[in-house]
């Protein structure tokens, strides 16, 4: 696995590649880069595959500046997709945040993604209506607090460390990849939460009316039984699909499921994109 700088039009951006073939681009979500996601990101590449997994804007050591709404990280996925492959679509899989950049580019640039795959999120449209839901709202205590001034020196290793024991209740990352994961957010504090910030403000009307668009691009739903993050859309999503969509809930793990079951995920994954 190789890391390397890309110096794009909206700034210059570091990620991960591994293996050859058909570019599959990766986006990470919070808390979260791309080193934790390594064995699925190589179990993926072993089946085909050139993965690409860039860390977002937002997250050491890409740009660090906003702003960091999903217009942006949008474009910034573009950016890269016209770096990667002027001339093909390209596959894309995105978890939490980089699954909600993937439901928003397949809508903005549905030629540029061959298909997609998000890995635990709904549509983002769903999870806005989930919030009415007591469950829901008391997973998303966390978004709350991420409004308030400073709260960038909350966001500890023991904090990001009870969020992944939360969301994924069976899941222990190794010290290494823990460490790492610690640097990075450490680094990059207060911008990784710049995102939910993004999500009040004006204009809200204007990119859920936005939202609303089918999306036409193929896409792969996979979303753990065990999530403490985000419920499961069950068949809510389906209505906002105008091309082949298939969901399904995977037994036994929670929100990071690709970093609980690597070669499992991977393998759906890839004969998802064949």
């Amino acid at each position: 696995m190789e890391a390397f700088r890309l110096v794009l039009p909206r700034g210059a951006f570091h990620a991960l590649a591994v293996g050859d073939g058909a570019p599959v681009v990766y986006l990470h979500g919070f808390p979260d880069h791309p080193p934790t996601a390594a064995p699925f990101l190589r179990a993926l590449a072993a089946r085909g595959h050139r993965v690409i997994a860039p860390w977002l804007r937002g997250y050491a050591p890409s740009p660090l500046v906003g702003p960091f709404d999903v217009d942006t990280l949008v474009a910034d996925l573009l950016g890269l997709l016209d770096h990667l492959s002027p001339r093909a679509p390209v596959a894309l899989v995105g978890h939490d945040w980089g699954a909600a950049i993937a439901y928003a580019a397949c809508i903005a640039a549905p030629s540029r993604i061959a298909r997609a795959v998000t890995l635990a999120l709904p549509h983002p449209l769903t999870v806005l209506g989930n919030l009415a839901r007591p469950a829901q709202l008391r997973a998303s205590w966390y978004m709350l607090l991420f409004q308030l001034p400073g709260a960038g020196t909350l966001v500890t290793d023991a904090f990001v460390d009870r969020l992944w024991r939360a969301w994924s209740p069976d899941l222990r990352l190794d010290d290494a990849p823990r460490a790492e994961l610690h640097a990075c957010l450490r680094a990059s504090m207060p911008a990784p939460l710049g995102t939910y910030r993004a999500l009040v403000g004006r204009g809200l009307r204007a990119k859920i009316a936005a939202l609303a668009a089918p999306i036409r691009v193929p896409l792969l739903q996979l979303h753990g039984a065990r999530d403490g993050c985000v419920l499961p859309p069950g068949n809510a999503d389906a209505r906002r699909f105008a091309a082949p969509r298939v969901y399904e809930l995977v037994d036994g793990v929670g929100h990071f499921l690709h970093v609980e079951r690597p070669d499992e995920l991977a393998a759906r994954i890839a004969d998802w994109l064949r």
